[in-house]
């Protein structure tokens, strides 16, 4: 992986963006305004430019006046396949790559990727000190802000790909997120999968909790209220909330879309999940004080999400096929 820093002297400020989604995961910030369209033929609203070399899908973060940009470089170029089409082959590549972030790491992929993805999917986090980040099936690695591998530990493989066709290989892409000096990672694999908090001062793991379903490419999303503050996770056998100290499940629903993509967005006092691919692809609203199993006894009775939907945000009310939310 790979980052272009200026110096910079504090922690996070209130216009940093320090993780996938930026603050909360909430994927938006109204403390500004900013440029809704830009052109790099002519420049407009492009205030610099600089760049990349390697093949990457994962977001910039900002911390500070310092830009971190993850990356996976080889000395060949990588073939990258877009556009619509089903195919579920893996790239068949066994060039050394190099992930770069202020120093990073340089071997051999141990998983494949999909001919659309990357072998660095994974955005970054930082607390504005430190900067996380997961290497795929390399580890999780934390670096000081001067660029300095403070401590890095093996996640084992983290090999992502459709449940039904485990040798089709599509690349790891949860990222880690920072939480009170917790480092939290969500590792939905082929097997051995687990929800796990390491030590951001250290890396010393605080817990592991296994969990039971496909690969999923959703990171993690952190919900606080009086009494409970929890990490909610995506997942198609087993969302969940999660207890931050302990790691204890405190509630888990089933069903919804097979291949979980999207990250929990929390608003209005409610945890709103969704995943686009399968026979059952709700919308969900869960209220974060949900406890055991809340999943509905008829999965079908939620297909109406499909339909059109509007969010009335000054009512908190949804107007269309949108059912109540669960627990």
């Amino acid at each position: 992986m790979l980052a272009w820093c200026a110096p910079f002297a504090s922690a996070l400020s209130a216009a940093d963006w320090p993780q996938f989604r930026g603050p909360a995961a909430a994927g938006v910030d109204a403390r500004v305004a900013l440029p809704t369209t830009w052109d790099a033929a002519t420049g407009k609203n492009i205030r610099w430019q600089t760049p990349i070399p390697g093949l990457a899908h994962s977001s910039p973060i900002v911390a500070g006046d310092r830009i971190y940009v993850a990356t996976a470089a080889s000395d060949k170029p990588a073939d990258l396949k877009v556009g619509l089409y089903g195919n579920i082959d893996s790239v068949n590549e066994r060039d050394p790559q190099q992930w770069r972030l202020m120093l990073g790491l340089e071997a051999v992929p141990k998983v494949k990727r999909h001919t659309k993805a990357s072998h660095c999917n994974s955005t970054p986090a930082t607390d504005g000190n430190r900067i996380v980040a997961i290497f795929g099936s390399e580890g999780l690695f934390c670096f000081d802000r001067d660029g300095k591998l403070v401590w890095k530990r093996d996640l084992g493989p983290m090999d992502s790909g459709y449940f039904q066709s485990p040798t089709a290989q599509w690349g790891f892409a949860s990222s880690p997120i920072i939480h009170e000096g917790k480092v939290i990672v969500q590792c939905d694999v082929q097997k051995d999968s687990f929800l796990a908090a390491f030590d951001l001062a250290d890396g010393r793991e605080l817990w592991r909790t296994p969990r039971a379903d496909v690969p999923t490419w959703s990171t993690p999303a952190i919900v606080e209220m009086p009494g409970r503050r929890q990490i909610v996770v995506n997942g198609w056998h087993h969302t969940g909330g999660y207890d931050l100290a302990t790691g204890k499940n405190l509630w888990r629903l089933d069903g919804g879309g097979d291949i979980p993509v999207p990250t929990p967005v929390v608003a209005h006092g409610l945890i709103y999940l969704t995943s686009a691919h399968g026979a059952f692809r709700p919308m969900r609203a869960i209220r974060p004080d949900a406890t055991g199993d809340i999943t509905p006894g008829d999965p079908g009775q939620t297909l109406g999400i499909c339909g059109p939907v509007v969010h009335a945000l000054e009512k908190n009310v949804f107007e269309g096929e949108l059912s109540a939310p669960v627990a």
